[in-house]
């Protein structure tokens, strides 16, 4: 689906985003060329292969053809990621004339934010993937179908989960320093710091943008601080200190920047149960944990989905941050038309969405039916409580 619909954002920046196009295109148009000419066709060439190729191709084949979309899909994360983070941390280009020109690719693709932005966003889908397949993999196991295929599969992802969530949660404080550093009212609406002083973790309010103020606000003392400034007595400024017009979405992005960490720290809990019921051998055999995978297995897609509404409106009300508004970025189509193409885009997108989601759901259901099981197979390790023999 995402090969499919890069199409359709590239026709969007023309017709929805013109300004954008016309005030930034020296340096965004080559980005998203470099990103069709070293991953698209790598993925359309083997994502015909890896989704229709079984059985007509060899084995290796398709394992080499899989691998080779993990690749573009890599490559292709590279380059997308590089645009959106210049837009975010802008670098190595002059203006002349309204226009942005490029003096610096290096320093337009490595800008600020996106080495550690693009090790964030592959981070974020291996562990969404993660967590799917221990959750099917724990389906099995409550039901005791398909168990010599569920077992790697368990013992496979808390391998990449244990890992990748501590690391995850540095690259994400390291992050937290460069929107520090680059987007000073990005952090201060993500926390709801309305003054500039020393700022509490705040782990409940309601931001009022009206009053700049919160309502009903829960916090540890100075935390706040120590975590974003890395110091106990350091002051963050506050959103008062910037013109109304120049300040994001308070209330949305103050939630949807903990919906994700909140997220983050309930894969750090699972991955220490992991660690734990691995070490006293009861992974396969503790219906408590196995529950639980199940019902966490879609919670790295909303925490995705939670960053990139935090990143993305966290940069409003401007497109490229600090330089171009993206009220002067869109094209001067009546709105209606606008409208139009969207509803139908939404149309369309949620009847395929809701289709593969739908085949999906069949196929988990179903199994890996064709799959020759051994008839008795030894499982070397003590029954689910309650488990059908």
């Amino acid at each position: 689906m995402g090969v499919v619909s890069g199409i359709v954002l590239s026709y969007q920046f023309g017709t929805n985003w013109s300004g954008l196009m016309a005030k930034a295109g020296q340096i965004m148009g080559p980005l998203l060329s470099y990103e069709t000419l070293t991953a698209f066709f790598l993925e359309a060439s083997f994502l015909g292969v890896l989704l229709f190729g079984w059985k007509r191709v060899s084995r290796r084949m398709h394992f080499f053809s899989t691998c080779m979309v993990a690749l573009g899909t890599c490559i292709s994360a590279f380059w997308i990621t590089a645009s959106n983070s210049w837009m975010q941390t802008p670098a190595g280009y002059a203006i002349r004339d309204g226009v942005f020109v490029p003096t610096d690719w290096w320093a337009i693709v490595f800008n600020p934010s996106f080495p550690l932005r693009y090790a964030h966003m592959l981070l974020a889908a291996y562990l969404a993937t993660a967590f799917v397949i221990a959750g099917v993999a724990a389906g099995y196991l409550l039901k005791q179908r398909f168990v010599p295929l569920a077992r790697p599969m368990l013992a496979l992802a808390p391998a990449m989960i244990v890992p990748l969530v501590p690391l995850q949660i540095a690259i994400g404080d390291a992050a937290g320093v460069v929107v520090r550093d680059h987007q000073p009212a990005k952090l201060a609406a993500m926390e709801a710091q309305w003054t500039t002083e020393v700022m509490p973790l705040r782990l409940f309010a309601w931001p009022d943008p009206s009053q700049g103020r919160n309502h009903f606000e829960i916090g540890i003392p100075r935390l706040g601080s120590l975590i974003t400034q890395h110091s106990l007595d350091a002051p963050v400024k506050g959103l008062l200190e910037f013109p109304a017009a120049d300040r994001p979405n308070t209330t949305v992005l103050f939630w949807s920047f903990r919906l994700m960490v909140g997220i983050g720290f309930l894969m750090l809990a699972v991955a220490l149960a992991a660690v734990v019921l691995g070490l006293r051998k009861k992974v396969y055999c503790s219906r408590w944990f196995l529950h639980t995978l199940k019902w966490v297995s879609p919670l790295g897609f909303v925490a995705i989905v939670a960053g990139w509404y935090t990143a993305e409106i966290g940069r409003q009300p401007y497109v490229v941050y600090g330089l171009l508004r993206t009220a002067d970025a869109v094209s001067p189509v009546p709105v209606g038309y606008v409208a139009l193409s969207l509803t139908l885009f939404f149309i369309v997108y949620s009847a395929v969405f809701g289709a593969g989601f739908w085949y999906l759901a069949r196929t988990l259901r179903a199994g890996p039916v064709e799959v020759a099981l051994p008839a008795a197979p030894t499982l070397g390790h003590r029954p689910l409580a309650g488990a059908a023999p």
